[in-house]
């Protein structure tokens, strides 16, 4: 394994589910293929049903694959050894509300092989990260919904795994707890964890993530660098600061000796959620 090995790779994903209709199959996932490079933050985007839990579940090796591969850091995600490097928070986590903020973190460092002084340096660090030292030794059953989306990414955080995957962390939570859950992912792309998380919240995916991918019925219809795919490929804008209202009338000529600072240039942006809306409306009109 080498530096340039991805940290997730799926390869022509295929999943079909049985139904007792007629005894035909459902197609969940058709035929994605994405590649998240370490460090990276990537948001898989998509309505409900649209295969984005799917494709989790299966790069989990919590379902395996009618046909195509995934892999993390280069093992086949069907390996139990290729999930070591991994952390994992569901959109509802279930905790033991009877344990306290610390014994919760500590008890899934023990799952996790942690014991003695390393466990407790890593209880501590992880109620810092997650900014719930205070709260430590209160009862996760009277949680706020933020708080126990936090206490989740403590325990998931807690082995230091290298990917980092998130299924709608934000669901439900304030928007105040949503913030801070988004602080959170800045904190850990700087420690250079790979985060590979889906949500429909699309604003706060375009904050967040470096690339995104858009899933509808199965199939990945955009994939890209954010900036990529939010901008507009047939304009142009020029920002500048401090110029005269003469100086913007002649901006093509004058921009670059006028005295004016250019601050900015290139194709103006979209939204993510107008580029979500063309694409699966597109999308469902193909269909």
């Amino acid at each position: 394994m080498t530096d340039a090995t991805p940290a997730v790779e799926i390869v022509d994903l295929v999943k079909d589910f049985a139904t007792s209709f007629r005894r035909r199959k459902l197609r969940a996932v058709d035929g994605v293929s994405l590649r998240i490079g370490a460090g990276e933050v990537y948001g898989l985007i998509g309505p409900n049903g649209s295969g984005k839990s799917t494709t989790m579940k299966a790069l989990l090796g919590l379902v395996a694959p009618t046909a195509g591969t995934c892999a993390i850091f280069g093992r086949d995600s069907l390996r139990v050894d290729s999930r070591q490097e991994v952390g994992f928070l569901p959109e509802n986590p279930y905790f033991y509300k009877h344990l306290s903020g610390a014994e919760t973190v500590r008890f899934y460092g023990r799952l996790c092989g942690l014991s003695g002084r390393v466990l407790e340096d890593r209880v501590g660090e992880m109620l810092a990260l997650v900014d719930l030292e205070e709260a430590r030794d209160r009862r996760v059953g009277g949680y706020s919904k933020g708080m126990l989306q936090r206490i989740g990414l403590a325990q998931a955080l807690v082995q230091e795994p290298r990917l980092l995957i998130l299924d709608e962390p934000t669901a439900g939570v304030d928007p105040v707890g949503s913030r801070q859950i988004r602080d959170l992912i800045f904190k850990l792309r700087e420690r250079g964890i790979t985060v590979f998380l889906c949500s429909h919240l699309l604003e706060q995916v375009q904050e967040v993530c470096d690339r995104v991918g858009i899933i509808f019925q199965g199939k990945l219809v955009k994939e890209g660098r954010l900036e990529d795919l939010i901008s507009i490929e047939d304009q142009t804008e020029v920002v500048l600061r401090d110029a005269s209202p003469e100086l913007v009338a002649r901006i093509e000529e004058l921009a670059v000796t006028g005295g004016a600072e250019l601050v900015r240039s290139g194709r103006p942006r979209t939204t993510l959620e107008r580029l979500f809306l063309r694409e699966t409306m597109k999308g469902g009109k193909d269909s």
